[in-house]
């Protein structure tokens, strides 16, 4: 058995997903007459609570189409200091954007409000204005972890009174809509544009929505152009994401009481660390006394696919492709790998 925990990107659609793609109305999205990505779109934006939505290829390239429609090249933007933005997107946003960051350490991912308000510089002749403040939510290198609500709330009003705006890089907004037991558009209302995933727990093979009002998404329109523009028959992919946010929210649920099992039973080892207290949504960090890439191969051979993501971390994050079995499998493997360092240091 093969238990790939490496991302969950990775998941395959559904047969109920390839019927919806194999059935899909079909237009042309450049020339803006693609009926099923209008029908996503239409739909993402009243998840978010927002008026309108355009679908991209990649939450990378939603956040910088984000970015770029705030600002202007060499305005400043302020960023938690590991976040996607600013880690994993090979610097588009100087690339593109031109953008100027300002980065903040933070708690798991989630920068203390004060800060961000003191971290905030007024245009002059001197300085670059800050004209946009973005979060992660929820924060991928923190384990999967959850802004609170009322931190979103705090950021909203730092934003409203410094003049700034506000970017939500959701690419897995619905494990925090289904963690906290809110809906996601509770979670949005405190942005002024958002992303979310759709290949991610969401089980699509492609695609990310970028959401915001009407005016926002029109001018995110011209800047996707730049970037590579629209995608012609693209509805064989949007009616996977019809389908799944329809029918794949809720679940995602699953994915979080079996990290929690994992990660349970992983802190009872005593050749790792786990921090529980940590643990929010579909994602385990675990520590290794050792190189993480060692421990990532030696879980290879034993069938468990995971992630070294930082010298002694491995990351394992789960979802709608590992059930029981498997879990119970990674468990096995993890004992495995711990009562082979009990041995060693015992002899």
């Amino acid at each position: 058995m093969i238990v790939d925990l490496r991302s969950d990107t990775i998941t395959r659609p559904t047969p109920e997903m390839y019927e919806a793609m194999m059935t899909a109305e079909l237009g042309d999205d450049v020339l803006g007459d693609e009926p099923t990505v209008t029908k996503l779109e239409q739909l993402a934006a009243e998840k978010m609570g927002k008026e309108a939505g355009v679908f991209v290829p990649s939450g990378t390239m939603a956040n910088q189409i984000a970015v770029k429609t705030w600002i202007s090249p060499g305005d400043a933007v302020i960023l938690e200091e590991e976040c996607h933005i600013q880690f994993y997107e090979s610097g588009s946003i100087a690339a593109h954007a031109g953008a100027l960051t300002w980065t903040l350490p933070s708690a798991r991912g989630v920068m203390d409000p004060k800060r961000v308000a003191d971290r905030y510089v007024p245009g002059s002749i001197h300085s670059p204005t800050t004209k946009l403040l973005c979060v992660e939510n929820t924060h991928n290198r923190a384990g999967g972890s959850i802004i609170p609500m009322e931190v979103m709330r705090d950021y909203r009003n730092v934003c409203d009174d410094k003049g700034m705006k506000m970017h939500v890089d959701g690419a897995r907004l619905f494990n925090a809509s289904v963690a906290l037991g809110v809906s996601a558009a509770e979670i949005a209302k405190y942005s002024d544009s958002i992303t979310f995933c759709l290949s991610k727990g969401l089980s699509c093979p492609v695609g990310s929505v970028l959401c915001g009002d009407a005016d926002f998404i029109g001018r995110a329109r011209y800047v996707r152009k730049r970037l590579g523009g629209a995608m012609r028959q693209s509805g064989i992919l949007a009616a996977c994401g019809i389908y799944a946010l329809d029918n794949m929210v809720e679940r995602l649920a699953d994915d979080h009481r079996r990290a929690y099992e994992f990660a349970g039973h992983v802190a009872e080892l005593d050749a790792f660390d786990v921090d529980m207290d940590g643990l929010q949504t579909n994602m385990v960090m675990v520590n290794t006394p050792t190189p993480a890439s060692d421990w990532s191969a030696r879980l290879g051979d034993l069938g468990v696919r995971c992630m070294a993501v930082a010298p002694r971390r491995l990351r394992f994050v789960f979802h709608r492709e590992i059930g029981d079995a498997q879990l119970i499998h990674a468990k096995s493997a993890m004992s495995e790998c711990a009562r082979g360092v009990h041995e060693t240091s015992n002899r």
